[in-house]
């Protein structure tokens, strides 16, 4: 944690967290950071010894901070990136630093991937979620019966909301039955199909596929 980049990037949070109110803005999001290819256990003391100071400085702000769950190609065992992958770590993480400021940037396709149910966690862990990634999966069971996962046959992929495996109508009913009153802001340039040219159109596709999934347009009640 004392290398060149390792100071630019707590500099980096610093300036995020001191700058959020700039831009009208309560969250400041990223990875949670790791001791390199060590077992996420073993990133918990650096980890609290990090973002501790940080999560106050937030507070202090009036900030949130917001770690995403994808695993950059990480696992339990290994990885130089982020320790916030699955519910498991979530525990080690909150329990590090029991702070009401430090939350989740969720995104079911993260999950998805690893074969988790992301329904369960989003019941669990709704009130720590700050922020939501729009994206979504796809599951090729097929090739999982066949081959398992991990091996030489890819049996998932990332998709645009609206071409995935989810049910948004679902995720976001318990996303308000939380309290929920953030953003899900659409992470593109992942979906395999709606690509290239057809960027712009799915991405739009699935704008208006979350806007259907919330209710459609807000309509008032009558006097």
């Amino acid at each position: 944690m004392d290398r060149p980049i390792d100071k630019e990037t707590r500099e980096g949070w610093k300036k995020l967290i001191d700058s959020a109110h700039l831009f009208g803005c309560d969250v400041v999001a990223g990875f949670a950071g790791r001791v390199i290819d060590k077992p996420i256990p073993d990133s918990m003391k650096t980890f609290a010894k990090v973002f501790g100071p940080l999560a106050k400085r937030a507070a202090d702000k009036g900030v949130r901070l917001a770690f995403e769950n994808c695993d950059m190609g990480g696992t339990w065992q290994r990885g130089d990136w982020n320790i916030a992958q699955t519910p498991a770590a979530w525990e080690l993480l909150f329990n590090s630093i029991p702070s009401d400021n430090v939350g989740l940037q969720w995104e079911r396709c993260h999950q998805l991937v690893k074969l988790i149910d992301p329904m369960p966690q989003l019941r669990k862990w709704v009130k720590k979620i700050f922020h939501v990634h729009g994206k979504d999966a796809t599951v090729l069971w097929d090739v999982v019966r066949e081959h398992g996962v991990g091996g030489s046959h890819p049996f998932a992929f990332h998709r645009t909301p609206g071409f995935g495996d989810s049910n948004w109508t679902d995720i976001i009913s318990e996303l308000r039955r939380g309290g929920f009153k953030g953003s899900i802001d659409i992470e593109g340039w992942h979906d395999p199909v709606y690509r290239a040219e057809l960027e712009m159109t799915g991405q739009v596709a699935g704008m208006n596929y979350l806007k259907r999934c919330r209710g459609g347009s807000f309509v008032p009640n009558p006097a």
